[in-house]
């Protein structure tokens, strides 16, 4: 098993960086008209992600943590609304959109393991998940 010694090397990172990719390679395709309506919302969803991750690894509780990955969950769902408007309006390219769903359904998966996996050792330690 691998050590974790930085956001980088988290798994919900790496793929969240991955669907950001992702989500540039399908912003290409829509029309200029949506620059400052779709396009713009759906790269700051697909960047939230990795940015939460990153921001809620130097936390100073674990706390605090869980929040940036709870929002950086809440982007996730932001972002597949978000699909789904474009490819509802522009027909996007569906192996596209079918990859951007994966990644971001992995990705939600991996984020909720995490999110368990810190609330456990909270819970084992006698810590309250309560503020």
């Amino acid at each position: 098993m691998s050590s974790v010694n930085s956001y980088k090397d988290l798994i919900a990172w790496q793929k969240g960086m991955d669907l950001v990719d992702e989500i540039y390679a399908i912003t290409n395709q829509l029309p200029d008209k949506e620059r400052f309506g779709l396009i713009t919302q759906r790269n700051r969803a697909a960047v939230s992600v990795c940015v939460n991750i990153a921001e809620g690894w130097r936390r100073e509780s674990s706390k605090s943590y869980i929040q940036f990955l709870k929002i950086a969950r809440g982007s996730l769902f932001e972002l597949e609304t978000l699909l789904l408007i474009a490819n509802k309006h522009y027909k996007i390219n569906l192996a596209q959109i079918e990859k951007a769903f994966s990644l971001q359904n992995e990705t939600s998966k991996i984020l909720n393991g995490l999110i368990k996996s810190i609330e456990s050792k909270l819970i084992a330690n006698g810590n309250s998940l309560m503020p």
